[in-house]
């Protein structure tokens, strides 16, 4: 079984990494993922907190979660006055 030794975000490929203890890695195009789920401003950002903040989170929510639905229920919308 594998066991996952690390994640965390890569600057240099704009990718989350998951590295497992079997040598096998995992890495998440963040840049392809808001441009296929966030369709604003807004939701980019609440991507982006959790790609800094929290990869781990980040990748079990893209890898096995439901992303659109997530970015419905925490994405605040503020009008431009």
């Amino acid at each position: 079984m594998k066991r996952l030794i690390s994640c965390e975000y890569n600057f240099d490929s704009c990718c989350v990494e998951l590295n497992f203890s079997d040598g096998s890695m995992i890495a998440i195009d963040t840049i392809a993922v808001e441009n296929e789920i966030a369709r604003n401003m807004y939701e980019r950002s609440e991507l982006d907190y959790l790609i800094y903040n929290a990869p781990l989170e980040y990748a079990d929510l893209i890898l096995n979660g439901d992303p659109e639905a997530y970015l419905k229920a925490v994405t605040e919308y503020k009008p431009i006055e």
